[in-house]
């Protein structure tokens, strides 16, 4: 069969798409159908892959799913984190290939000199490599015939559109196809009915703009100003409908805290200028913030039915679970803008006490040799040594174990290509801000203590006392867990809590910003 179009006798494939094309495709990159016509010969792809590559590449009009020209596609980071925590975390590796974890670490890390042009022969076998895989997990991994073929196809978007429109064909199923996620993830279907919710709002014409000035809404006044926050509140479903009166009352104070919390700020009843200004952020903004999560969603790593930790970088919030029930939650500090903390899956295998900082090299060529030049004594004043030698001839420091040092007294360890882990930290003010984005890249635990004791729970040997004692000891010592638990780093902007209420952040990095260029258009 002609990688070109699809037999019309053939339902098992989709017709080629041929409205997609450079100017409004999701990725800037397209190749010719016979490239992937030999690829499945050579590769002696079985036919119940290959048809679905074919029909996978038709519906996209043989563009890219997984690179463009500013490298890899969010995509392409979701799904190689939930294929790679599958093969982690399942007995079974028949799917594995040590050729594909290669080249997609090389890629994951997204090192400056990688060449992310259309003439880099190594992206198009890695694409459908990639591809191949994908139709592979999950056909490996759901009931026969439970993931529709077109359902498959939408995970990853193909052209932009009006997203209002998407919208609506997304709540009532118009012209998508997406009973899997409905029923295998349940975050995902509630995500969706807050979509329908803010979707009729737009039709109905939006919510009111309240005054940005936030010394308008006084308590002891009454003014046209309050009845609209009462109206926007209303609408948001954080104030209870029937009143429009124009002064303030104890329900008005319990909407403002409830806005607060769910819009990333200290729920203490009193606005600010900056939260008011969250407040008109418009509704068509935030249908689009939910359209990219959604899409977010249908490649995020599922909870097991044991121990789970996760943190959601915009959220600044570690999460622990077991069998999908909380354990408890910990504020977090992650990595300022430049410093990015990445989104990944992993397995807490250690805990270290009393760890040395071995400090990356960008720093020590940014922050610690200027400094070394001006103050002799730099190294000794900050109990840190050179500890050998860099390629380069730069020398290799650590921060030795102390009160000081940057690590604090304990960090965990969950093995993964970009160095990341938890640790404690001496810097304790920043937890008491509502945005915490200020570390280099690892993420700072609030209350290290608290999770160094569930960690070890079950370990023999680790009561409180030899824990404390570790704690405020001044020697390293490494502790390899009996059973690694998962760890999952996510990046979402907007979420539902474990209450089914709905949730949103900033987006700290612009990856939304990023996403809704290659997925809407205006």
């Amino acid at each position: 069969m002609s990688c070109n179009r699809a037999d019309k006798a053939d339902k098992k494939i989709s017709s080629r798409n041929y409205s997609i094309n450079h100017k409004n495709s999701y990725s800037d990159f397209f190749f010719d159908s016979s490239v992937l016509a030999t690829y499945i010969i050579e590769k002696k792809v079985p036919d119940s892959v290959g048809q679905r590559m074919i029909s996978f590449y038709n519906h996209r009009n043989y563009q890219y799913a997984w690179f463009a020209s500013d490298g890899p596609t969010e995509q392409a980071m979701g799904f190689w984190n939930m294929y790679t925590y599958y093969l982690s975390n399942e007995k079974d590796k028949a799917i594995a290939d040590k050729a594909l974890n290669q080249s997609m670490q090389s890629v994951m890390a997204v090192d400056e000199e990688n060449d992310w042009s259309s003439k880099n022969k190594k992206l198009l076998p890695l694409e459908m490599k990639l591809t191949e895989h994908f139709i592979r997990y999950f056909l490996d991994n759901t009931k026969k015939d439970y993931l529709k073929r077109k359902e498959l196809e939408k995970f990853i978007p193909a052209v932009k559109t009006d997203a209002i429109h998407f919208a609506d064909s997304l709540v009532n199923k118009t012209q998508h196809d997406d009973q899997y996620f409905d029923e295998v993830n349940k975050h995902y279907k509630i995500l969706k009915q807050y979509l329908g919710n803010y979707l009729a709002i737009q039709k109905g014409g939006g919510w009111p703009i309240v005054s940005t000035n936030a010394k308008i809404l006084n308590k002891h006044k009454s003014s046209v100003a309050l009845m609209l926050l009462k109206k926007r509140l209303q609408l948001g479903g954080d104030y209870p409908a029937g009143d429009s009166s124009q002064t303030w009352n104890d329900n008005l104070t319990a909407a403002i805290k409830k806005f607060q919390e769910r819009h990333g700020f200290t729920a203490d009843g009193m606005l600010t200028d900056e939260q008011l200004k969250q407040m008109n952020v418009p509704v068509s903004y935030r249908i689009k913030q939910l359209l990219i999560n959604l899409s977010r969603m249908r490649l995020m790593v599922q909870e097991p039915e044991g121990k789970f930790i996760y943190v959601n970088i915009p959220e600044y919030q570690l999460h622990v679970t077991e069998k999908g029930n909380k354990v408890f939650d910990m504020p977090v500090v992650v990595g300022k803008q430049g410093n990015n903390t990445r989104s990944f899956a992993g397995n807490m295998n250690q805990v270290v006490f009393a760890p040395y900082w071995n400090v990356p090299v960008d720093i020590i060529r940014t922050e610690i040799i200027p400094e070394v030049e001006i103050n002799s004594n730099y190294l000794e004043e900050h109990n840190m040594e050179i500890n050998g030698t860099l390629p380069d001839g730069s020398p290799a420091i650590r921060q030795k174990p102390g009160a000081d040092n940057a690590l604090g007294r304990v960090k965990f360890l969950f093995p993964n290509s970009f160095d990341i882990y938890f640790h404690d930290t001496p810097a304790k003010s920043f937890f008491s801000k509502d945005k915490r984005a200020y570390s280099h890249g690892c993420i700072r635990l609030g209350d290290p203590v608290k999770l160094v004791k569930y960690v070890l729970k079950d370990e023999k040997g680790w009561n409180d006392e030899a824990i404390n004692a570790a704690l405020n000891s001044t020697e390293e010592k490494f502790v390899t867990l009996k059973d690694p638990i998962p760890v999952l780093i996510t990046y979402y902007t907007a979420w539902a809590d474990d209450k089914g209420q709905l949730h949103f952040a900033e987006d700290i990095y612009g990856h939304d910003k990023a996403l809704a260029a290659k997925m809407f258009v205006n």
